[in-house]
């Protein structure tokens, strides 16, 4: 008897889920190495096949969710060009920090997509996973050598849409970003085949 192959089968709804599970490990992350909250309020967590760790904060939590919530609803409309993370100083509202999170879209498995009749991607899901874990693993080590935060800081995360999208009530329009005497480094990329993530840090260097 023959078995007919069966192809992995990856939809946009999926994708967008996949994206915004890693922005959401991502900004933990980031909060976390960067000591924005105290070590004690974070629980690790295993996913990709590492240990990271996410912020118990209720506040925190709640933002985080409505954003990406909305966020993901935008990435499956293709209405999104990126998410910026960035970290102001408390005092003067200076920008030391900013984490940019670009999305392109692509176009899947065109045969398969056709069958379908809908746009999908046939790459594995353990793939995706592995390259996602890279850049991971690749953000916890780029917290080395960035500048030491010695001011008290928050945090905003910035949602780039396209013009013409149905702004939530509590969101306004922000400000555009900009880090005086910047350096950027840029971090790897991964895809699952219908949105490309590519993060990219720009930190202030001390004066």
């Amino acid at each position: 008897m023959s078995q007919q192959q069966t192809k992995n089968c990856i939809t946009l709804r999926g994708s967008a889920q996949i994206i915004c599970e890693y922005l959401k490990f991502a900004i933990n992350s980031v909060l976390f190495q960067r000591g924005l909250y105290p070590p004690e309020t974070f629980k690790a967590e295993q996913q990709y096949g590492i240990t990271l760790l996410i912020s118990e904060d209720p506040l925190i939590k709640s933002f985080l969710t409505n954003l990406l919530t909305q966020s993901e609803e935008w990435i499956v409309n293709k209405k999104v060009t990126k998410l910026s993370l960035v970290i102001i100083n408390v005092a003067n509202k200076e920008v030391l920090e900013c984490w940019d999170f670009n999305v392109q879209y692509e176009d899947g498995d065109v045969a398969l997509s056709k069958e379908k009749n809908e746009t999908v991607g046939s790459k594995e899901l353990k793939k995706i996973q592995q390259e996602i874990r890279d850049v991971m693993l690749q953000v916890a080590a780029t917290i080395s050598y960035l500048p030491f935060l010695d001011c008290r800081c928050s945090f905003d995360v910035l949602v780039h849409a396209k013009q013409h999208c149905d702004i939530p009530e509590k969101w306004a329009e922000a400000e555009p970003i900009s880090i005086s005497n910047a350096q950027n480094v840029q971090l790897k990329t991964f895809s699952t085949s219908l949105h490309k993530m590519e993060t990219v840090v720009s930190y202030k260097l001390a004066d």
